[in-house]
This record gives structure tokens, sequence and C-alpha cells, in this order.
């Protein structure tokens, strides 16, 4: 009788453990909310899909003619691009070109989901080899549900061809070109166009400007990228085009720099003394790649040096600004940087040729502080009321002159603010003679065609509010105040300051 009450109890003992281990499993799975959704989507999904038919679709990574497939490469670009590959059992990690990159892919054999228009999909990346001509081969199969194949395949091959594309543009390395002179008549095997990698540091971020100024910009350089079918819907080049202009030292060259940067577009530097026609200067143009900057710095000194022998006339420049040879040079931004525009025939300035105008003063207090925090790293200083009170009283210097006693004196804040004082103090007289307005604030205006002018203000550009204290930046195709002074009819934004009077 002992015994089977021994059995009994050791029974109830042994369920007991068995239920408290399950209870335990079962707590923690619900107590980890976001294992418990993750695993019960998971089996959701497992369930469904054996109630659908799907259809496979197999990206080779070499064509029958045993050449390299580009849609396979785009492919594994995107893939490997996907955020749930980071969710993959098995991912490999490589580093990048840059020193702190690390780039994810995915493992052989292994399969990732994707979505796209509410449809899912599946990648797997199959690699076999072959033992008996020990070859290894690689393609990507798409696992696709027939319902959703007519819907959405061709979109969903599009947008990888667009996706891909952002990607490479974002790897690519960025080339500085410069053109030669022609030697016995012929150009070369290699064409008028040298190039070295671009390697100029300087960045948007970087640019001591104003904030909200950068960010317009900003703005408009990734309006510009993305508008393609808009530039064609109204029938125009898919161009854009901007004049610097202001004193030497100001970072006009920098700011160039900043924008191939942050498009990572190739800069082509047009030197136009080495350019013998005008048919010359159009075929540099057409020998340009899109996605690029195509530049011409100090453009008002040839302009106002060339000679009428044997060079660019002013119609070979204006056709190469906005002529028919512009219509097979997409996607591409013209610079120009001048010191001043004041003796520049409007004609050359005219909408349609240049559609924005940025002005580069020379410093005012606030890009003081952004230089001061870019080279000293000081954002604050018992010395900054005293630079502010020179500034006040209508000393500067250019940007590049406080930037270089900066980095001179970089090892003590105090004593490279202490020189930025006395440079001031001593080119007071000097440097508050001229054109630049007090505020010393850089303006952008935007030239259009169809709009008068007001030009009360006493500038070239129309600024919404011409006091000093500006603050505020209107928005793009803003409030306009018409006039008429100019024969070349364009409307300018700028900075609008907090006090101003100017009328609506």
């Amino acid at each position: 009788m002992a015994f089977p009450k021994i059995m009994t109890d050791f029974r109830k003992l042994l369920y007991l453990s068995i239920f408290f281990v399950a209870l335990v499993v079962i707590v923690r799975l619900f107590l980890r909310r976001t294992v418990r959704t993750a695993k019960l989507k998971k089996w959701w999904r497992l369930i469904a899909d054996r109630f659908h038919e799907h259809q496979f679709l197999k990206v080779p990574e070499f064509n029958d003619n045993f050449q390299e497939n580009q849609l396979y490469r785009r492919v594994s670009l995107y893939v490997n691009s996907l955020e749930s590959l980071e969710d993959s059992n098995f991912t490999n990690l490589f580093g990048g070109t840059k020193s702190n990159e690390i780039l994810l892919s995915l493992n052989p054999n292994q399969t990732i989901e994707d979505n796209f228009l509410s449809a899912r999909v599946w990648w797997t990346n199959e690699v076999t080899r072959d033992d008996v001509v020990g070859v290894v081969q690689r393609a990507f199969v798409l696992r696709i549900r027939k319902r959703d194949k007519r819907r959405i395949l061709r979109p969903y091959l599009q947008h990888i061809h667009t996706v891909t594309e952002e990607i490479e543009q974002r790897r690519k390395e960025v080339r500085l070109y410069s053109n030669i002179e022609w030697e016995d008549g012929r150009a070369g095997k290699n064409g008028r166009w040298r190039s070295v990698t671009f390697t100029h540091p300087s960045t948007l971020e970087t640019i001591a400007m104003d904030a909200e100024l950068k960010n317009k910009v900003k703005s408009d350089l990734e309006a510009f990228a993305k508008s393609k079918q808009y530039y064609h819907r109204l029938g125009r080049v898919w161009r854009r085009s901007y004049l610097l202009y202001g004193p030497s030292g100001t970072g006009k060259s920098s700011f160039v720099a900043a924008m191939a940067k942050f498009l990572s577009y190739d800069v082509y530097d047009v030197n136009l003394s080495k350019v013998s026609s005008d048919s010359d200067l159009k075929m540099l143009l057409i020998q340009t790649t899109n996605r690029s900057v195509i530049l011409i710095e100090d453009f008002d000194k040839y302009i106002a040096s060339r000679s009428s022998a044997g060079t660019v006339t002013l119609s070979g420049v204006l056709n190469f600004m906005d002529g028919v040879v512009n219509s097979c040079c997409d996607e591409r931004i013209m610079v120009f940087t001048m010191t001043t525009k004041d003796n520049i025939d409007p004609v050359l300035l005219r909408p349609g040729r240049v559609d924005v105008h940025i002005h580069f003063p020379l410093c005012d207090f606030n890009n003081f502080k952004n230089l001061a925090s870019n080279y000293l790293g000081v954002n604050d200083h018992k010395l900054f009321p005293q630079v502010e009170e020179m500034f006040q009283t209508g000393a500067t210097l250019s940007p590049a002159e406080i930037g270089e006693l900066m980095m001179v004196n970089r090892s003590s804040p105090s004593r490279a603010l202490k020189s930025v004082i006395t440079a001031l103090q001593s080119n007071t007289e000097l440097l508050s003679v001229g054109t630049v307005t007090k505020s010393g604030r850089r303006m952008i205006d935007y030239s259009h065609s169809g709009t008068l002018v007001d030009e009360s203000c006493g500038v070239d550009s129309l600024a919404v509010g011409c006091r000093d204290g500006v603050k505020e930046f209107r928005k793009f195709y803003g409030l306009l105040r018409k006039k008429s002074v100019r024969k070349s009819e364009s409307f300018d934004l700028s900075l609008k300051g907090e006090e101003s009077t100017a009328d609506r």
C-alpha cells in the first residue's frame, strides 16, 4: 500500500514541476512583450503564407553570355541596405571606405523580408557550388505572392532602381575636373578635362553662415535634386544656376565645395583663359557629366579683362549659360563667383541665366560666433561683448582673416579673441568704408521672370526688410513688393529684420 502512495505523490510532484516550468516560460514570454508580439506575428504569417501561391523570380549574377548582370548588382545593393537586414539570423559586417563606416551584407542562403505598397516580398541570397566545374553560382531569388505580382512587380523594380541610384550617388567618389588647353589642335585621348579626387574638407555644417539661411540653401539643393519630373513637365532644362558675390575671403569657394559634397556632385572648374573660342566653350560643356557643379570663379574679372580677339565673346558666354547646348546638359548646377555684380551687364544676370543670388559680405558678430565655435570650440566668452561692440561700430574683417587669426592662436581662445579685437581696431576705418551693410548678413535672392523689383532699399536685390538686425528668412516665393527700376525683371528673397517697416 505504501508503494502506490509514493508513486501517486511522485506523479503529483512531477506534474507540479512541469506546470511550474511551463508557467515560468509563459510568464516570461508575456512579460517580454516585444518577443511575444514578434513571435505571434511570425506564426501568423507562416500560417497565412500556407494559403497563398507564390512565384519565384531569379536574378543571376551573370547572364547566359557570362556577362555581369547589372540588375544583380542593383538588387545586391538594395537588399543590403534594408533595415530588416539587422533582424536576419546571419549578417556579415564589413568596414566601408570611411573609417567609421560599417556595411551590412546578407549571408549566403539567408532570406530577408521587404514591404512595398502594402505587400510583402522575400529575397534569398542563393549561393550554390557546381562541384563538377568548380564554379560558385550566385543569384538573388525574389518570392512574391501571385496575386500581388501584377500590381507591384514593375513599380517595385523601378523602386529598387531609384533607391540604388541614390545610394550610389551618396557613396561615389567626388572628383574635381579642370580644363586644359588645346595642344597642336588636339585634346588628346583623354579629352579636354583632367580630374583628381576632390578632397576639400568643407561641408555645409562647417560653413560660417546664418543657420536659417543655410537650411534654406539645403532645402533648395534637395528640391532641385528631386525635381527631374517637375522640370521636364514645365519643358525646362533640369539645371539651376547660382551667383555667389562678395569680397575675397568671405567663403565663396568653400561654399561651392560644400554644395558639391552635400549633393555628391563632381566639380568642373572652367578656366576661361584656356578656352580658345565660343565653340570650344560649348564643347567643354557638352563633355561634362550629369550630377555635376560647373564652376566659373572670378567671373567679373574675366568679363572686365577679356579681349575681343581669340577669346570667348559675350554671346558665347550667354549661350554657355542658357543656350540650346544646355538642353543636352541635364542635372547640372552652374555656379559663378564675383567680387561684385555692380559693373556686370544685367543681361548676364537676368532670370533664367542666374536663378539664385547669394551675397557673401564681410564678417558680422553672428558669423564671428560661428567661427569661434568651429575654430576654438568656444560658444561664449567674456571677451564676446567687446568683440560685439567692435562690430557695432562698423569694424569688420573677412571670415578668412578671422579664421586665420583663430587658427594661429587656437591653443589659447583668449589670445585668439584678443588678436581679433586688435585686428578689428586697426582696420576700423579701412573696412567700415564701402558697400558692405552694417548687418553683415548674407542675403539670398531668387530670380524669376515676370515680377518687378523695388530697389528703394539702396541695394541690388529686393530685401523684404532693409534695416539692421536681420533675423528672419522669408519662405521661398514669399511676399513680394512691386516696382520698376531695372530692365531685367526679377524678384529676390532675403532675410527680414524684425524691425522692418517695409510695406507688403
